[in-house]
């Protein structure tokens, strides 16, 4: 496990800007810089933050409407022309919608698309069930040579962004776009396919990726007043997965809880146990939405409903650490 220049921050507090703008500001920056990044949407321009700068840039923010499949063919025409296409739309339509353009029009022709799928699970809150992407992992796990990252916080989401940007192949980015909690500080430095460690244990390991990040953190404190000591990583690349931290949170935790906010079939959680089952198996435990659809509702409630909140977690760990005792 390799930390890049990471700075954590020194309190996990809302942070005041919020995802969507700091991935904004980074496809701005680049535009401005000559870069041939092409932003590209799907009458959702106004809630990624991208309107005010569509007339000042015409020829590298795109309105496609609501017409998702087109879109990522369009995106793979540009790619194919040299450009940088960033299609974005609702995590359910940039995933399950379109699936048949990205699979073949993007990865099979190898292009060099970035896709942004927005507001998943319960990000969706008041757009509702039908808006609330549960499996677009799943999905794009399956997807031949598909990279998945999914951000924490506003700082990973802006150097993602640049990061994506500046390396060839196709990937998936799962984007909140509200506040986060802030877990990095400006100036970190990230790598795909590598977790940062954000507090070390020796009893159980709680492995969280995008919003359950800071689920995780919270846990964590709360299993220290029942003197249990977690790790947390930040497994913000889904694939290529961080093996290598995996197997060592195996072998010196001997307990591992994924944490995330998708369905704990093709996630995650289903990534992880694939790499502990052939290298190094311990228990297990999954927090993620189960085997149903999603709701409406406010985010926080949702989190409740859907059972990923903080005492989820703790209760998790609290269970695979009995199995660890019992052998």
């Amino acid at each position: 496990m390799i930390k890049v220049g990471v700075i954590l921050a020194k309190d996990n507090i809302v942070e005041q800007i919020e995802v969507r703008a700091a991935y904004c500001s980074a496809i701005i920056e680049m535009i401005e810089n000559g870069e041939p990044v092409i932003a590209m949407d799907a009458d959702l321009m106004r809630p990624i933050g991208l309107l005010p700068y569509r007339n000042k840039y015409p020829n590298n923010i795109i309105e496609c409407g609501v017409s998702e499949a087109n879109m990522f063919g369009m995106a793979a025409g540009l790619s194919a022309e040299g450009y940088i296409p960033f299609p974005h739309t609702f995590g359910v339509f940039a995933s399950r919608r379109a699936c048949d353009q990205i699979y073949l029009s993007g990865a099979y022709a190898k292009q060099n698309i970035k896709v942004v799928g927005s507001d998943p699970g319960a990000a969706a809150g008041l757009n509702g069930g039908t808006h609330a992407a549960l499996e677009d992992i799943a999905i794009m796990r399956a997807i031949p040579g598909m990279t998945i990252v999914e951000p924490s916080d506003s700082t990973m989401a802006r150097e993602v962004t640049f990061m994506a940007a500046r390396t060839y192949g196709m990937f998936y980015i799962r984007l909140f776009r509200t506040n986060a909690v802030k877990i990095y500080e400006e100036g970190s430095k990230f790598e795909f396919g590598k977790a940062v460690m954000l507090r070390d244990g020796q009893d159980v390991t709680l492995i969280a990726s995008g919003m359950e990040v800071a689920e995780a953190l919270k846990a964590a404190e709360i299993l220290e007043q029942d003197g249990i000591s977690a790790r947390v990583l930040d497994m913000f690349t889904i694939k290529p997965l961080d093996v290598e931290a995996v197997i060592k949170a195996a072998i010196e935790t001997g307990a591992i809880v994924t944490c995330e906010n998708h369905s704990i079939t093709g996630g995650l959680g289903s990534a992880v146990s694939e790499a502990v089952v052939e290298n190094c198996p311990v228990p297990v435990g999954r927090v993620g939405v189960l085997d149903r659809f999603g709701e409406v509702g406010p985010t926080e409630w949702l989190i409740k409903k859907y059972k990923i909140s903080a005492s989820d977690i703790a209760e998790k760990a609290k269970s695979v650490i009995m199995q660890k005792i019992r052998g």
